[in-house]
């Protein structure tokens, strides 16, 4: 029996910039009738508004930043966050501009937008962005890290990602873009979401987790129900228990169909 379902945003309920399909909506209700639904994803707490106002979603918690931040999801209000060290972002810093000549890097600012050293693509990032330089990066505390490399591909970014260890530091890859998201060590979707589901009594047995990105992994191993999306690469369908349609093809519908219709 399933009683919490945690599901990704992006590349899971919506494609590219299109709100979600009435499909996929429907399938999140039924499945809102049977279990505890909730959000896990790498947006930012301004990021995941407009998924949670689109999907509606009123109850419980939403896990955001890589399961870094914790919200009350009817209030929007922050319950708990984990932050980077300042050495891990200088040293997170120093490393990935070593590796990435050229990157252009963002700090979470929690509630209100990114912090960033230099500027970004229009529309990649949610909120108020504010130009600081790099040194003004490790003014305020942070969540989460970005790394953006203009002009690559997410297959260059991927190869040389794999050197990159920087202590005190969780990165994840976007199969998507030339990005790398670096959150404190010990902290993934998983790790929240397995707080959540103590707090609630339920057993990791009990948990349906639904995903395509690097980000998703440690959350598909962990629920006793991992499903990986059509498009994902395939060490998430590896990770998964099984999988499901593209997010083109309305797979988290077809998913949510399967477990609760």
């Amino acid at each position: 029996m399933i009683r919490l379902v945690a599901l990704d945003i992006d590349g899971t309920i919506v494609h590219g910039r299109r709100p979600p399909s009435p499909a996929v909506l429907d399938a999140i209700a039924l499945a809102g009738t049977r279990a505890e639904v909730m959000l896990c994803t790498g947006r930012t707490v301004v990021g995941v508004a407009g998924a949670l106002d689109a999907i509606g979603l009123r109850d419980g918690v939403t896990l955001t930043s890589n399961g870094a931040v914790e919200m009350e999801t009817a209030t929007r209000r922050v319950l708990a966050m984990e932050r980077l060290a300042p050495e891990a972002v200088t040293a997170a810093l120093d490393a990935m501009t070593e590796l990435f000549p050229g990157a252009v890097f963002a700090c979470e600012h929690v509630g209100v937008g990114q912090r960033v050293s230099a500027p970004f693509p229009d529309g990649v990032l949610a909120g108020t962005v504010t130009e600081v330089g790099r040194a003004g990066l490790l003014d305020e505390p942070t969540p989460k890290l970005v790394m953006y490399w203009p002009g690559r591909d997410p297959d260059e970014t991927a190869v040389r990602a794999a050197r990159l260890h920087v202590p005190g530091t969780e990165p994840t890859l976007d199969h998507e873009l030339p990005w790398v998201t670096l959150v404190p060590a010990g902290v993934s979707k998983a790790s929240g979401l397995a707080r959540v589901a103590a707090r609630l009594g339920v057993d990791r047995s009990e948990v349906l987790a639904v995903g395509d990105g690097d980000n998703d992994r440690a959350m598909l191993r962990w629920a006793g129900r991992g499903i990986a999306m059509g498009q994902a690469p395939p060490q998430v369908h590896a990770d998964a228990d099984e999988s499901t349609g593209t997010v083109a093809q309305d797979g988290l519908a077809r998913a949510l169909e399967r477990v609760f219709g």
